[in-house]
This record gives structure tokens, sequence and C-alpha cells, in this order.
């Protein structure tokens, strides 16, 4: 690989502080056909936003055409659960089921997960604010779904997917941002997308992706909106660092990093166990 730090270098407690300024390595692209390859070799893979080897390529469409959704993640509410005190998250959630090119939301429901993958917000209901619907009818939005899940089909095999999609922003307010809480962590699924959609007067939120039985991990940090990252949730583990504010504290607005993040999963979704 080209760009970041490779997995055969670079290990978890090489890494630098979690708040440390780092330079901005740029993440190693892979061609849109080469996506299952690179998957299936590495447990993950970056898909540029450009050009008929990026998402241009994978939705058929330039990306002038997403614009219209960028002012959705301008509303999103904040996000009431965070167990760490904070209030710099801002969220929604949305559910579907895809089968082969159909996408068919089901009602809403409640956002779950073990605490064996999320340790702080795990063995909790969540209960978001549902996608707007114009954003949830969008045929654009729609496609991207089945166009991801079919990139799950090609890793795990053609079946049924099971996928929430969560449009996240977060923001300095206080003077930090976690995009991940968590901190590093599986999801539990098949399949984690996660498309940087705006990185906006922030310094930090370097993308970290590890091995999930190994010490070895990746580094870089997505800039370039629509850059999608695409991991085998059983084989890697990620994580991304605190963002802060470029400017000094009261020197200017607030910065904010907006992600959609996307998973699926084979057998249905994650509930908690029991009738």
């Amino acid at each position: 690989m080209a760009a970041g730090v490779p997995f055969a270098t670079h290990r978890r407690n090489d890494l630098p502080s979690m708040t440390a300024p780092t330079d901005l390595l740029a993440p190693p692209l892979t061609p849109r056909a080469l996506l299952p390859q690179r998957l299936r070799a590495d447990g993950f893979a970056i898909l540029g936003p450009r050009g008929a080897d990026g998402v241009e390529g994978l939705l058929g469409v330039p990306l002038a055409a997403l614009e219209h959704w960028r002012p959705f993640w301008d509303r999103l509410p904040a996000d009431g659960f965070l167990r760490d005190g904070g209030h710099y998250r801002q969220r929604r959630h949305g559910c579907y089921i895809v089968d082969g090119d159909r996408v068919a939301a089901v009602p809403h429901r409640p956002h779950w997960q073990p605490v064996e993958y999320n340790a702080l917000h795990g063995g909790i209901e969540r209960r978001f604010e549902p996608i707007e619907p114009a954003l949830a009818a969008d045929p654009l939005w729609l496609r991207w779904i089945a166009r991801l899940a079919a990139q799950a089909s090609a890793l795990k095999g053609a079946q049924r997917w099971y996928v929430e999609a969560h449009p996240f922003r977060i923001d300095t307010t206080g003077g930090i941002g976690r995009p991940t809480p968590e901190g590093a962590h599986r999801d539990g699924v098949e399949l984690v997308t996660v498309t940087l959609m705006a990185r906006v007067g922030i310094k930090g939120g370097e993308t970290r992706v590890f091995q999930a039985q190994a010490p070895e991990g990746l580094r870089f940090t997505l800039t370039e909106p629509w850059t999608t990252m695409l991991m085998d949730d059983a084989r890697v583990i990620h994580e991304s660092t605190p963002i802060q504010p470029l400017t000094a504290a009261g020197g200017g607005p607030q910065g904010h990093r907006d992600t959609l993040v996307l998973t699926f999963r084979a057998g249905g979704f994650q509930g908690p166990a029991g009738p």
C-alpha cells in the first residue's frame, strides 16, 4: 500500500496519543472493480469519490447529483444517549431489508448492540429520531444502500441483508468531539461502511483500522467528501480519534465532521435476547 501506514509495520501501541495532532495521511484507495478482492485480502477497502473507479462509478451519477443530501446533516437532532456526558453528537437512524436490488424500509425500530461490541452503549435500546422522509425516499439513497449491499454479497455470498443507516454529525462543542466514544470496536455485523460527508474547521478525526486477531493496523484521515471505507466486521476493528476546532476556544465557529455509517447483517437485526 502506497499511502497510510501499512498493517505490516504499524502496531497499536506505536500509535500517537488519541488527541495528539498528526499529519493528514492519505487513505489507500481501491478501484471499484477490486473492492471484493481487497476486502478479502485485507479486511477493508476504501473507495474514492470521483470517476468510474469511485463513488460516481458505483452509483452511476456525478457527485453533484448528491449535493441535495447535505442539508439533512444540518438538521440532525442531538444524541440523547451519550454515556460520557458529552453533547457533541447528532444523529438519526433508519432500518432496511435488501433482497438483490430491492430495498425496503422497515417500521422504525430502536438501535441495539450487545455489550460485547459496544461496552459504553451496549445492552440498551436507543430510540433515535428517524431519517427524514425526503432523504429516506430518495431513489439515489436507496440505490446507494443497494450498491453497497451488493458489495456485502460479493464478500459474504448473496443473501438478504438487514441494514441500519446512521447519519452522524460530530462537532467540537465543549472543545472536543468523539466520533467513536466506545473506542476501537466491531459492530457485530458482516459489513460496515463509513462515508465522509463533510469535514469543516477541525483537526484530528484520524481513522484507525486494526486486524481483529493481530496488533498491526493502518491509520489515515478521510478528508474528501464521499470517500467511503468498507470493512469486513469479522476481520477488523476500527475507531476514529477525537476532533478539535482549528481555532482556539472562542476564536471562531465550532467545527464538525459528518459521516454516513451503514451496517449490513445477515440473519436479522440485532436485538436483545428473549421474547
